[in-house]
């Protein structure tokens, strides 16, 4: 059973390890959300529905029309995420150990928020060692234009909901903050009706609602640099000042995560070569698109007001 990632903190017994993939979880809106699979072996193979069978109507004494839908076989291999944190004895033992605590917060948090990046930028074609991220999979009628202007196009409320439309069973809303305050400004505007609603969820933080859905904020990676930037080149023309947004199905059989196994803490101990107690965090994952109106992107959006 897929299970997110604060589901099976509850359930792993290692006190270090629970607490490791809860701070993982809280450190990304995406991470809080996504279920995951666990796999055996280093790759998952699967069969992705693209289009269903046709079906219809037969007087008597005709015959139905043959029709099958098509299936496409996937693969999605497991990449490696992790590192290693060092801190020094002297550290610890002038300062005490909950510097050790805190450098391992921060590790988690750079982890979570380097995949974070990797689930809508990732592209395995330019980085070998990273599995595709939304943008790279999502393709042709999972591909929503917001106009055709150079430098990108005003939201439409009317684009938002085509792209949720596009979506079977969604689930979530992705995109910066930029574009939310756009949202939620658009809410107090009486001639666009926009409804926005705020909700608290498990972590008693406000989450922003539109249409029925979350709004989940993709804000910046491990190094600070914003994961959504209205750097983007839209359909129309060659100047990069536009963004995307993202709708997306985190129910069973749409967009999933895989693992081989939950978040792994290690603690190394002293090393031989310095003065430093070492610790390792690792997690053999991946991403998996199980329905191919899984997900859709809005491209080509500028960072100008909400129209209708």
């Amino acid at each position: 059973m897929a299970l997110t990632l604060l589901e099976a903190a509850k359930k792993i017994q290692n006190p270090v390890q629970s607490a490791v993939i809860e701070m993982y979880a809280r450190s990304s809106d995406i991470l809080a959300n996504l279920t995951f699979q666990s796999i055996s072996g280093s790759a998952l193979k699967y069969n992705r529905e693209e289009t269903l069978p046709g079906v219809g109507f037969r007087g008597i004494n005709e015959s139905y029309t043959e029709s099958t839908g098509v299936i496409n076989p996937q693969v999605e291999p497991l990449v490696i995420a992790g590192g290693d944190l060092d801190v020094d004895k002297f550290i610890l033992d002038t300062m005490g150990q909950a510097q050790r605590s805190t450098q391992e917060q921060m590790k988690v948090k750079a982890l979570a928020l380097s995949w974070t990046k990797a689930f809508i930028k990732g592209d395995n074609a330019t980085e070998p060692r990273e599995f595709d991220g939304l943008q790279t999979r999502l393709t042709g009628n999972q591909l929503v234009e917001a106009g055709a202007t150079d430098g990108g196009d005003a939201l439409s409320l009317a684009k938002l909901d085509e792209l949720i439309d596009t979506v079977d069973t969604p689930t979530h809303l992705l995109m910066n903050k930029a574009m939310r305050r756009r949202l939620t400004t658009a809410s107090r505007t009486a001639s666009l009706s926009g409804t926005i609603q705020w909700v608290k969820n498990e972590f008693g933080e406000q989450v922003a609602y539109y249409g029925g859905l979350p709004i989940m904020i993709v804000d910046t990676d491990n190094t600070g640099s914003d994961i959504l930037p209205f750097s983007e080149v839209g359909s129309g023309g060659s100047t990069g000042t536009a963004c995307s947004m993202y709708c997306v199905s985190f129910a069973s059989g749409r967009v999933q995560g895989i693992q081989n196994a939950p978040i792994s803490a290690r603690d190394l101990g002293e090393l031989d070569t310095k003065p430093a107690m070492r610790t390792r965090v690792e997690w053999y994952a991946g991403l998996a698109m199980f329905h191919g109106r899984g997900a859709a992107r809005l491209r080509g959006i500028s960072n100008a007001a909400v129209t209708a």
